[in-house]
């Protein structure tokens, strides 16, 4: 990996120098929450910052979009549009929900939507210090390797900018005049330095979030789950702000001619009533207490089965904006502490 440096005084020239790739975007405070919105100059971006409300998924599964117009006699794809969307300000965590969604839309069977977006995403990731409700430490998602094109580590100064892809390469090209090549032994020790000051800023750690796959196994039928259902407002919100929540709908409109319609996908969410009703009036999951356990044991333990990690990259948002407190460190605690409290001591 091809390694940098820029002086943060040239920053706002790599701003102008990136802005003649694409449409750019960064995160921008708005009343107390921030956002990632169109920016028109560098003055606009707050880096400073520890989540926005949506994460990069709003690029890459927007909330509602036509994917089909069709008539009695045609039917044609209708793709998104062939333009380059350049995201500055990501932190390590929405990098890797990028990762995770890439693994699900770009599989064997790949989601043509998905793919063109993605295809003309642009991701430049910037380092970040954590508040008390952010836990990616635990989930191994508070460093990155892949899934960016750039990614910009502030440190006393200047940035550290590493290239993850051949197009952030060609950005660097591009901005070659403020990027130096000697990285010397002062920037590796500011570097460690930095590393380690980060380390110790964690707050919500949960050791013990390697283990939970078997912790869900065995508390499958705990009252844990009961009393978090009972809490639920079915509200969505969790699935609405995480970066890795990906269900949706399908939806045809016909015109009152019914000569000619369209097809929308549109964001849904197992949280919500009715997501699993089915033709015949049967609903899977009736009850707030069934969609919950269905929402954690996916993300939290069967998703590890199949790609050997979490779909949870600890973020932090479901923690700031459940509105009753549900979360994915409040259901890892109340379980493991539901074990803890049954356990004997064994002779092993």
């Amino acid at each position: 990996m091809k390694t940098y440096k820029m002086s943060k005084e040239r920053f706002p020239e790599f701003i102008d120098i990136i802005k003649s790739k694409g449409k750019l975007f960064g995160p921008v405070k708005q009343k107390e929450q921030h956002s990632f919105e169109e920016i028109d100059e560098f003055s606009q971006l707050d880096f400073d910052y520890q989540r926005t409300q949506i994460a990069l998924k709003k690029y890459l599964t927007p909330p509602r979009y036509k994917t089909m117009h069709f008539t009695k006699d045609t039917i044609e794809e209708i793709l998104p549009e062939d333009e380059k969307n350049i995201v500055i300000g990501a932190h390590p965590c929405d990098i890797h929900g990028v990762n995770i969604l890439d693994r699900l839309f770009l599989g064997n069977i790949q989601d043509p939507y998905y793919a063109k977006r993605r295809e003309n995403l642009i991701i430049i990731g910037h380092s970040c210090f954590p508040d008390d409700k952010c836990f990616c430490h635990s989930t191994g998602t508070d460093m990155v390797d892949d899934g960016f094109d750039l990614f910009l580590t502030s440190l006393n100064g200047y940035y550290l900018v590493w290239v993850g892809t051949d197009e952030g390469l060609d950005l660097a090209i591009a901005a070659e005049d403020l990027l130096e090549e000697d990285i010397n032994d002062e920037i590796i020790q500011d570097y460690v330095i930095w590393q380690q000051i980060r380390s110790q800023k964690f707050r919500s750690d949960v050791p013990y979030f390697k283990y939970l796959a078997d912790i869900m196994d065995l508390n499958y039928d705990s009252e844990v789950w009961k009393q978090f259902g009972d809490k639920c407002l079915s509200c969505g919100t969790c699935s609405l702000v995480c970066p890795t929540c990906n269900c949706f709908n399908v939806d045809d409109k016909i015109k009152m001619s019914a000569e000619e319609g369209i097809r929308e996908r549109m964001l849904d969410s197992c949280m919500l009533p009715y997501y699993s009703l089915v033709a015949g009036g049967h609903d899977f999951r009736p009850s707030r207490t069934d969609r919950i356990k269905l929402y954690y044991t996916h993300k939290l333990k069967e998703y590890i089965g199949k790609w050997g990690q979490p779909s949870c990259v600890g973020c932090g948002r479901c923690v700031e904006y459940c509105p009753v407190e549900i979360n994915a460190l409040t259901v890892a605690e109340a379980l493991y502490g539901e074990v803890g409290q049954t356990k004997e001591v064994l002779d092993f």
